[in-house]
Formats: C-alpha cells, structure tokens, sequence
C-alpha cells in the first residue's frame, strides 16, 4: 500500500485499479503513513494555517427531494424557516467583526428566493464587504443564472457531485434528477471563473469502493478548487434512516488521499466529521484539511437545517463557536487565520 500512496504522491493520480486497491486494503499503520505525507504537505504550502468560512444557512425550503436529506421536499417533519435578507446582513456584520472574510451562503434549491432577490443580497453584501469573499451553495442553476449571481459579487460556489457513477446517483435522487446535469454544472461554474468546489459522501446507501475511485478521478478530471468531503449520517425522516452512518476512519484516508492528488485544494474539515467523532475535525487537519466553517446563521434557525441527524454546534453563538474551534486547532498546533484565503495554484 505505501508503495501506492508513494506513487500517488509523485504522480497526482492512480488508475482505478489501484486507487480500488489502495481504498480495499489499507489498515491504520497505511493511514498513519498517508497522513505523515498529506499533512506535512498540507503544512509545507499552508504552514499552520487554517482558514475560516463563515457558513449562513438562510432557508431549509427544497424543491429536491433526494433520498438521503433532511430537508428534502417530502419530509413534512421539517420545520422551515426562510431568513430576510436583514438577517442575512446582520450575519455577515456579526461574523466580520469576528474576523469573517468569507461568507458562504448555503440553503435548499428554494424557488421562493428569485434571481432578483439574490443579486439583490449578493451585491449589497459586495458593496458592504469589498474585501471578502462571497461563497455560495444553492444547488443547481441554468448557466445565465450562474453568471448574473458572478456579476453581482459572487466568486465562489459549492456544489457536491455527491457521486460520480450515474447509476448510484440515480439510488439517492428521484429520476428529474441526474449525475450529468449536476457535473454539467460544474463545468459551467468553472468557465464561469468562480471558485468551485465539489465533493462527496462516504458510506452512503448502495456505494461501492468502485464508486469511490470513480470519485476521485472525477475530481483529478475537473480540478476544483475546493473539495468537500464528510461521512454519510442518516436522518430519521428519510428512507435511509436505517443505514450506517459512514466510516470515520475511510473518510480520512480519503482526505489524505485528496491532497496528495490535489496539493493547492482548500480542503474543509466537516460537520459532518465532528458530528461522527468529538474530534473528527481535528482529524480531519490532521489529514490534510486546511478549512473549517463555523456557522454564522442564526442560533434560533440551526436546528432547522438539519440535513442529517445530532448535527452539532446547533446551540451556540457565532462567537462561541468561532472561539471554541480556535481553541481547539491551538491544542493540536494550528491557528485560524483572518484572510479570505483564495485558491492559489502551488
């Protein structure tokens, strides 16, 4: 196995063959030899830095109704909420003064929330904060849609594939929704220039390790700037409520696996991950992440957007959970930085 992740190291890219060989049969002393490579990599480019985004999750209304989300159109469970765009700015003002210089701006597919509307709050957050960056996450979008949110302000834009291989897609999402449309996306946000950033779950309902290496040769063939990957956790009110939640230990090895393919890639450590282990974003730096995302949305709305279950820092504040992660990066040697924290090729 070291022998594959020496060569994935000098060579960016393995074939299916081997990544499929390499995710099989890696055991933890594998891991430990992967994470000594990815984080000092992740160290030699970075140094000890950790940037921060803060993460705005403005409405839980979906028109989607993927199999594994908690806020999927067919859950009546939910309890929705939608936030004005007063709300919106007074999240952004409260996570500046924190030192915020990214917001990303994160909700269902909500129709309610028109082209007009969106310009509208992403241009007043550009003219408020010329030097941040404005990230977004609002699923799929016509190319013409796309570019008017990037002429307003927007620069950057989150958007999971969540599995390369159409026919799994097609066991998570009802038919009106398909894997090309989702990857044609991507590209369109790319040409765009946007920062993109794209990802996976792991674990989820029906993947193979087949899949997974699809996966990675999906992201080495698009070359986001970012990459988001977290452990599938079921939600009560889905059809995959009985599922396992996915593997802790696989998701790291997958991260080590990402930087050594993509070194310049900002890389979060999830929610997701701190959600399946107290200390999972911790591991996750400790793999080769670079990026965590504290929730700036309001504490009477986190609740409410819960995508999957015992989703944590639900209750806290901006400022206690921007705090409580600066704390917890020092003790393990890193720090959070005040920058907008751009992708630059290394």
């Amino acid at each position: 196995m070291r022998e594959l992740i020496d060569k994935l190291h000098r060579e960016k890219v393995l074939s299916k063959a081997e990544f499929v060989e390499l995710l099989k049969g890696f055991n933890k002393d594998d891991a430990q030899y992967l994470f000594s490579q990815s984080r000092a990599l992740a160290d030699e480019l970075f140094g000890k830095k950790i940037y921060i985004r803060g993460l705005i999750e403005f409405t839980n209304f979906c028109k989607n109704d993927c199999f594994y989300c908690g806020i999927r159109r067919s859950n009546h469970q939910a309890e929705r909420y939608r936030l004005s765009k007063e709300d919106i700015l007074s999240c952004c003002e409260q996570g500046y003064a924190l030192g915020f210089r990214t917001f990303v701006l994160q909700g269902g597919e909500d129709p309610w929330y028109t082209d007009e509307k969106l310009i509208d709050i992403i241009s007043s957050i550009r003219r408020a904060y010329p030097d941040c960056a404005i990230t977004l996450s609002l699923g799929e979008k016509t190319y013409e849609q796309y570019r008017g949110y990037y002429k307003a302000g927007a620069n950057r834009y989150l958007l999971r594939h969540e599995t390369a291989n159409a026919e799994h897609y097609a066991k998570l999402h009802p038919p009106a929704q398909r894997a090309e449309d989702r990857q044609r996306c991507l590209y369109h946000l790319k040409e765009i220039g946007y920062q993109v950033g794209t990802g996976f779950m792991v674990g989820s309902p029906g993947q193979t390790t087949e899949h997974l290496a699809e996966d990675l040769l999906f992201i080495k063939k698009l070359k986001p700037h970012m990459i988001g990957i977290g452990p599938f956790i079921p939600h009560k009110d889905t059809a995959f409520a009985k599922f396992p939640a996915g593997s802790l230990d696989l998701t790291l090895f997958l991260l080590g696996l990402l930087r050594l393919m993509l070194p310049s890639a900002l890389i979060p450590a999830t929610t997701a991950l701190g959600t399946i282990h107290p200390e999972g974003r911790e591991l996750g730096i400790l793999a080769g992440a670079n990026v965590v995302m504290p929730n700036l949305s309001p504490v009477w709305v986190r609740k409410k957007y819960e995508l999957y279950d015992h989703k944590i820092c639900t209750g806290e504040e901006a400022a206690e959970c921007r705090h409580c992660l600066q704390g917890r990066l020092q003790k393990i040697g890193y720090e959070l930085v005040v920058s907008k924290g751009d992708y630059v090729e290394r």
